[in-house]
């Protein structure tokens, strides 16, 4: 691994780990390598460059939404960065053999943390980072590979990140021996016409988040999601396809369905022996606050 240079006094940090990213690329052009590039950006502490800070407050302020000069401005700089990264490997000519991968760890962060936040606005899905919701959940993932994927193709096939892992290793013509249960998602991507083998996504939360979020799980099966809250077992059931913003529960109303679910959910944690809430017997509300 070569030695990193100093940067330079106040260089902004996504235009450094571009550069770096950059360099990578061209080192290791006559080979085949992987390239994993995590921004800092857009994540707090809210921090973007000033003039890109002023030209985002000098527009007209929207009437509802998106209203974040310094989170505009950080989205800018990033999307530079991949933009610079595209084009470094349009430069090699290494774009029609590199599958290049966009996506994200969590929705965006919607409520109070720290200055300049809420950072964004995630409507129509509910709430954001920390929550079970599609607002906490859905992510951008968009990928590029010239020569083996048609540009602009859509596929609503509901994925998670796990299956990166084996998509990668599967475009390497590598076996997939992680022991992770993701999915290739090269038959999507190509428009080969085989479908996933997956009956369901599964999620596993047992932590309080500080955005406000509760412990649960989730599981989505097709067109249905359901939510489970660990703290008094009650279960919530949302149709995505006629109610993307999860306002309409409709545990109640389909019982059985939610109970078909709250078993599968059930089966999934045994099989992968998921590691539950344990009591913490010496928790105190409002600690460190009030008297020992």
């Amino acid at each position: 691994m070569p030695k990193l240079e100093r940067a330079p006094e106040g260089q902004y940090l996504p235009d450094r780990l571009t550069t770096e990213a950059g360099q990578f690329i061209e080192q290791h052009r006559d080979r085949p390598f992987f390239l994993y590039l995590p921004h800092y950006s857009v994540h707090i502490p809210m921090k973007a460059k000033a003039e890109l800070v002023a030209k985002h407050r000098a527009l007209p302020a929207p009437t509802r939404g998106q209203n974040n000069p310094v989170y505009a401005a950080m989205i800018e700089s990033m999307d530079d960065s991949v933009g610079r990264l595209m084009r470094k490997l349009e430069q090699a000519g290494l774009s029609d053999d590199t599958v290049f991968i966009f996506t994200s760890d969590n929705g965006g962060l919607s409520v109070k943390e720290g200055p300049d936040t809420p950072a964004t606005d995630n409507a129509p899905l509910r709430d954001g980072k920390g929550y079970l919701y599609e607002g906490g959940l859905r992510v951008p993932l968009i990928v590029v590979w010239p020569k083996r994927v048609k540009a602009g193709g859509v596929s609503r096939t509901p994925v998670y990140s796990a299956d990166l892992v084996a998509t990668v290793l599967d475009a390497a013509g590598l076996k997939n021996d992680t022991g992770t249960d993701g999915l290739s998602l090269l038959p999507l991507l190509m428009g080969t016409g085989r479908r996933l083998r997956r009956q369901a996504l599964y999620w596993h939360y047992p932590h309080y988040s500080n955005q406000g979020g509760k412990p649960g799980a989730a599981m989505r099966a097709g067109r249905y999601k359901l939510i489970e809250f660990y703290e008094d077992q009650r279960v919530e059931l949302y149709d995505l396809q006629k109610d993307i913003g999860e306002q309409s529960d409709l545990a109640g109303k389909l019982a059985k369905k939610a109970a078909q679910m709250r078993r599968g959910l059930d089966v999934w944690r045994r099989t992968i022996k998921a590691q539950m809430m344990t009591p913490n017997s010496a928790y105190k509300p409002n600690f460190p606050e009030q008297s020992p």
